[in-house]
């Protein structure tokens, strides 16, 4: 029989020899290498923010207290709340208020590294909208800085790029990243490797439950004269512990071994991987990753810091008030474009969280006998 006809003719059988040490045993489990998320918005955002929930805490923290710090406009100095352009932060679009289109920006920043913003209108911007990052792509100039900005959605794109006065309708908002010129690195890529410790965790200790919480093993057939399950009482006994023996509805059904078989665990049980302090420590990691401190999130293990209070106010000034004013500076520069001789500040005196420390600003003040009036307003942000 040549090549040719040899997948049409009939295959000679080759004979049954099981030469494995391991024969002898049925494993019920393997181990393998360690799979990681890939590096890419959908995949983070899915395992990271859909999945953790110690990721997705943070992100809405970080979101949520950043948003409800409000943006004020200074005009020529002074503040100036009837401004255009403060009317345009309070009310960005008609779907959406000041605070919710915040925390778009700010949960984009989290889960992104990037955060983008549309300003629709003919002379002046009419109406702000966040753009979803994942759908932006930048289109660099001859000099490397960004001429364009394509959003891509449904298999359609549409080319954003600058005016004739060289004003970009786009403001790209983005974390720093080592690497890369044009695009963030988000806090959720730094802690993706904690995620899916995390996550991989979770998903063990459900399937060890789900396994009436025994650790995977082997039945191990031991003959003294040497001789071997057959194929039938091979895939009969196989049949058998799948029916039988796991799932949660067999949970403490007694295993009766019988013919030379013995149970051998083939892994280790909770207590021996310290299953519960190995998954706070992903969670610290992953809190770390953000800029939260472990004790806003219930996270036991962690005493940085002496109370509750403490930890709130540090996770304000060390993650929500820099993240604040980053984007305050960025829409200044950005609106400053269309509205001349604006300022765009976070109003911290409206976020309760910070009172005590106002409270004990203005004792400070009110002590020192040696500063002027006018020296104390200026240095509690009144102005004059």
């Amino acid at each position: 029989m040549n090549w040719m006809k040899r997948p049409f003719g009939r295959r000679a059988s080759a004979p049954e020899v099981k030469d494995s040490r391991a024969g002898p045993m049925i494993a019920l489990t393997g181990a393998g290498r360690a799979r990681w998320t890939p590096r890419d918005y959908a995949n983070l955002a899915t395992e990271g923010f859909g999945k953790n929930a110690v990721a997705y805490r943070c992100v809405r923290m970080i979101a949520e207290a950043a948003a409800s710090a409000p943006l004020v406009v200074f005009a020529d100095g002074v503040r100036d709340d009837d401004h255009p352009a403060a009317g345009l932060l309070r009310k960005p679009n008609p779907e959406q208020s000041g605070p919710e289109w915040l925390e778009t920006i700010y949960g984009a920043l989290q889960t992104a590294g990037n955060a983008y913003v549309e300003a629709v209108g003919d002379e002046t911007p009419q109406e702000l909208w966040s753009l979803r990052p994942d759908r932006v792509r930048i289109v660099p100039g001859k000099a490397g800085w960004p001429e364009a900005y394509e959003y891509a959605v449904g298999g359609r794109s549409v080319r954003i790029g600058r005016e004739a006065d060289g004003w970009m309708p786009v403001m790209q908002l983005k974390l720093f990243h080592p690497t890369d010129d044009h695009y963030g690195f988000s806090p959720l890529e730094a802690a993706a490797f904690a995620i899916d410790v995390h996550n991989s965790s979770g998903a063990w200790n459900k399937a060890l439950l789900d396994n009436a919480a025994r650790p995977s093993g082997a039945l191990v057939y031991a003959s003294k004269d040497g001789e071997r399950l057959s194929e039938a009482q091979f895939a009969a006994l196989k049949a058998e512990l799948g029916e039988a023996h796991q799932g949660a509805t067999n949970a403490g059904r007694p295993m009766v071994l019988e013919g030379g078989l013995d149970w051998k665990p083939m892994s280790m049980t909770p207590a021996d991987m310290d299953f519960i302090a190995g998954k706070h420590a992903a969670a610290r990691e992953i809190a770390l990753a953000f800029g939260v401190p472990p004790q806003l999130l219930g996270i036991p293990g962690d005493a940085t810091y002496a109370n509750y209070r403490e930890a709130n106010a540090a996770f304000w000034r060390g993650t929500v008030i820099p993240l604040a004013r980053k984007t305050a500076g960025a829409l200044t520069g950005w609106l400053g474009g269309r509205f001349e001789g604006i300022r765009v500040e976070p109003d911290l005196d409206a976020v309760p969280a910070l009172q005590p420390e106002r409270d004990a600003l203005w004792a400070r003040l009110s002590a020192a006998s040696f500063l002027t009036d006018e020296e104390r307003r200026r240095m509690a942000g009144v102005g004059a």
